[in-house]
């Protein structure tokens, strides 16, 4: 299954941007504007394949609410414009990170000289518990 990762441009019809007021300190900015952006993106009504649907649905589940819509937020500056540049790039590393092959492990066994440096060290620390005890 070769799945392509989904660009922004395709899907940035579908994207809604809701904005509120920020939280935490900021004094009278934070009070006055709303520059907190809430990205909503309905995933399971998309224009993306069935295939790329349930790869976004099962690795981003945490972000995913039931109904099968993308929340991404972001606060972090004083500017709505940049919040909402944040989140898009936030999405964008998203789909890729979900999108990403996973390398396969080549599966490989210890060599003589790391079979020999863990017999060595055995039975030093069986050495040092053999010093510890009582002489009988």
């Amino acid at each position: 299954m070769n799945l392509v990762t989904p660009s922004i441009t395709e899907i940035l019809p579908e994207l809604i941007f809701v904005t509120s007021r920020s939280s935490g300190p900021g004094g009278q900015n934070v009070n006055k504007v709303n520059s907190k952006v809430t990205l909503k993106w309905d995933v399971a009504t998309s224009v993306l394949s069935p295939e790329q649907k349930e790869v976004i649905l099962k690795k981003l589940h945490s972000q995913v609410t039931k109904e099968g819509v993308l929340l991404i937020s972001a606060q972090e500056a004083r500017s709505q414009l940049q919040n909402k540049e944040t989140v898009i790039r936030k999405l964008e590393e998203l789909l890729v990170k979900a999108f990403a092959r996973k390398k396969v492990r080549k599966i490989t066994r210890p060599g003589k000289a790391a079979k020999q440096k863990r017999l060595q060290q055995k039975q030093r620390h069986a050495e040092k518990k053999r010093w510890r005890q009582r002489p009988e």
